[in-house]
């Protein structure tokens, strides 16, 4: 089973978000209908079933053509993408401040183990 990322754990779990999770991951860069698909996780015709919410929202632009393939990406000026962005972030920067306090407790503990055998 994989495992799914903060973001995607935090909005929920759907097509829409498994978009935005890859999108922002991937930062600025453009990608085809099917290579969204296909690393978020989700079917291309799931893809296709929220792609006119995706371009009349203005959440994705059309960036190039390349030979037949069209790509696309987030379209990151837009302030509500900005604040999913945000969000992301900041659920980053949450989980690694817990994983150094949880490593500093454990080192704590384990130096406080070592003094109570030196100390006896």
């Amino acid at each position: 089973m994989k495992e799914t990322s903060l973001f995607i754990n935090f909005m929920g779990d759907s097509p829409m978000v498994r978009i935005f999770d890859y999108l922002i991951t991937e930062g600025g860069l453009d990608f085809s209908i099917t290579d969204m698909a296909e690393n978020a996780g989700i079917g291309r015709s799931t893809l296709y079933r929220i792609w006119d919410q995706l371009i009349e929202n203005k959440i994705i632009l059309h960036t190039r053509d390349i030979g037949k393939a069209k790509l696309f990406k987030l379209n990151t000026k837009d302030p509500r993408i900005k604040k999913l962005i945000e969000i992301y972030d900041m659920l980053i920067l949450d989980s690694l401040r817990n994983k150094v306090q949880e490593q500093n407790l454990n080192k704590d503990i384990v130096l406080a183990n070592d003094y109570h055998y030196i100390k006896k």
